[in-house]
């Protein structure tokens, strides 16, 4: 079984790349280049109050992360999505938002990043290219409506 899904997802690897030198009027054999995506240089930077979602994180972990820094004091935090992860920092954000019961505030901003992905070739003799292509990214600030001060003095 552990075979069948393995070919699957190599199969599906092919097609993508196959793909995407199409859609640059390249051809591409799959023993020739290795796909190599490459990070967006823009999310690269961490500070502690950025939050960078990916399909791959666990919603509770970033919640809790999240949780953690208001907790200790943080009056904003910003949550970064990036392509098929807008959707999950949006949830993430709302939820947050629900948790507090509405005592944040969201400042929602988007943007269309570009990407690079290289392909490698293995050869020697043939050069390495490059295909561009753009992606959608989310960036949510979440920040308290009343400052935490006012919030200590009165309990």
């Amino acid at each position: 079984m552990a075979e069948v899904d393995n070919k699957l997802n190599v199969d599906n690897i092919a097609s993508k790349r196959k793909r995407l030198c199409r859609e640059n009027d390249k051809t591409l054999s799959s023993s020739e280049y290795v796909l190599r995506k490459t990070k967006f240089s823009k999310f690269n930077r961490k500070g502690s109050k950025d939050i960078f979602v990916n399909n791959k994180s666990h919603f509770k972990a970033q919640l809790y992360k999240c949780e953690k820094l208001f907790d200790n004091g943080a009056s904003e935090l910003i949550i970064h999505g990036l392509g098929a992860a807008v959707y999950k920092a949006t949830s993430l954000a709302l939820r947050l938002n629900e948790i507090h019961h509405g005592c944040l505030d969201l400042d929602i901003k988007t943007s269309t990043v570009q990407l690079e992905d290289k392909l490698e070739s293995l050869n020697d003799d043939m050069d390495d290219e490059i295909n561009n292509r753009q992606n959608s990214a989310i960036h949510i600030r979440v920040f308290r409506k009343i400052p935490v001060a006012v919030l200590r003095s009165t309990n």
